[in-house]
């Protein structure tokens, strides 16, 4: 016959020994296997109460989600809102020192690339003309607003995915590239170019004939892009002014250094142009919408909210299960066990539930960011940083809620409960 298996440690020997008997020998458990023994208490504790536990797991799942989703959000509009950049590919940006966001740009001179030629590390420099106007769905005839993007193609200075086999096809009058990764409201544009080859759509007051697709994705300023050449654009938007800009890219000679280069456009250059990296671009337009909207704002105040909500749920349940326990807490200290031992069984239960709630909850939000990211075209996708952090955010919930349970173990008095 098995012996019982003691899930408690041995608890202090407190009596003196008797006259003529021998000083029994106490041996106290460890740290770590006293840290051991309390969580495998805390399991049996929970599980005791199996409706209990299963809306402590519901609770903290709900956070979980919550939190992830939140996250998710604020990081695809920052990746959205930096799509059309990140996908340009140059080496150096030149812009102007007002522009705020790549949406609504202020123009600058377009004499600055030709000057930044002076540079002996810049190999080409191409002036970037960025609009909005409507393209007309082909299939049902709708209009909607699209991101035009124009430039001189054959500089070589852009790199778009895709863009290399169409540069032939935009230099000729009145074609475009389209973006695969537009939303859907704009028609199966790319499906029936697959399936008819080119074909005309109307964008803004002309017909122009799509000769390829390539891949930038929308944004929040955009829904839609499309490339074509800056002769092409200046058809599209007649009024605008041929010697303004709104952005310069610059590709460096091969083996050039680009803070070197960086440094010595700064010194060529008026003081009417910021010189930024591709990396130093990106970050200043997701500081737009960081810091001057209130959208990432709003998505980090969901987060705080979704872990208030699963604190309050956590301590809800472990007071509770505390105070339907409260004798038994008493008896564990009448027997000798310290209020810090019986702190830790109570740490447990949360680190418990913590875990518990957390991996339902971070499999569900990857099922969310499929469907909602194929539902939106936004980048929604989970990676090992985010949930490394959403864990370390739902531990800290649910210790913070244990602590504060914690303080109902003062009403365990042994005095008191026989």
């Amino acid at each position: 016959m098995n012996a019982p298996v003691n899930i408690l440690p041995q608890p202090p020997d407190v009596s003196a020994p008797g006259v003529g008997t021998p000083a029994r020998v106490v041996r106290t458990p460890g740290f770590g296997q006293g840290l051991a023994l309390a969580v495998r208490l805390a399991w049996r504790q929970l599980r005791s109460e199996k409706a209990r536990l299963a809306s402590a797991i519901a609770g903290v799942m709900f956070a979980c989600v919550l939190v992830f989703m939140q996250l998710g959000f604020r990081s695809a509009l920052f990746d959205s809102a930096t799509a059309l950049i990140g996908a340009m590919r140059a080496d150096v940006f030149l812009m102007h020192p007002l522009t705020t966001a790549s949406f609504r740009p202020e123009t600058l001179p377009r004499i600055r690339a030709y000057q930044a030629l002076a540079v002996p590390e810049v190999q080409a420099a191409a002036p970037i003309y960025l609009a909005q106007a409507t393209f007309r769905n082909p299939e049902n005839g709708s209009r909607r607003a699209i991101q035009l993007v124009g430039f001189d193609v054959e500089s070589g200075v852009m790199d778009f995915p895709g863009l290399a086999p169409l540069v032939p096809m935009l230099k000729r009058p009145d074609s475009f590239a389209f973006d695969m990764r537009s939303r859907p409201e704009f028609g199966a544009v790319g499906q029936m170019f697959r399936d008819r080859g080119e074909f005309p759509i109307q964008v803004g007051n002309r017909d122009m004939t799509i000769v390829g697709t390539i891949e930038i994705g929308p944004s929040f300023g955009a829904d839609g892009n499309m490339v074509l050449s800056d002769v092409n654009f200046r058809r599209i938007v007649p009024g605008r002014n041929v010697s303004q800009v709104d952005l310069v890219a610059i590709k460096l000679r091969d083996g050039a250094d680009p803070a070197a280069a960086m440094a010595s456009l700064r010194r060529v250059l008026p003081q009417d142009v910021v010189v930024m990296s591709a990396t130093e671009l990106r970050a200043h337009e997701r500081a737009y919408w960081e810091n001057a909207t209130p959208i990432g704002f709003i998505f980090m105040f969901g987060s705080l909210m979704g872990l208030v909500v699963g604190m309050v749920i956590v301590y809800q349940i472990l007071f509770s299960d505390i105070a339907g326990h409260l004798k038994e807490y008493a008896t564990l200290k009448a027997m000798g066990y310290s209020n810090g031992y019986l702190a830790r069984v109570v740490l447990g239960a949360a680190v418990i539930l913590a875990i518990l709630g957390f991996i339902p909850g971070a499999i569900a939000s990857s099922l969310l960011y499929d469907f909602v990211g194929s539902a939106t075209f936004l980048p929604l996708f989970m990676t090992p940083d985010r949930l490394v952090q959403v864990f370390v955010m739902i531990f800290t919930m649910c210790a913070v809620a244990g602590l504060l349970a914690v303080r109902k173990l003062r009403d365990a008095n042994p005095a008191d409960m026989f």
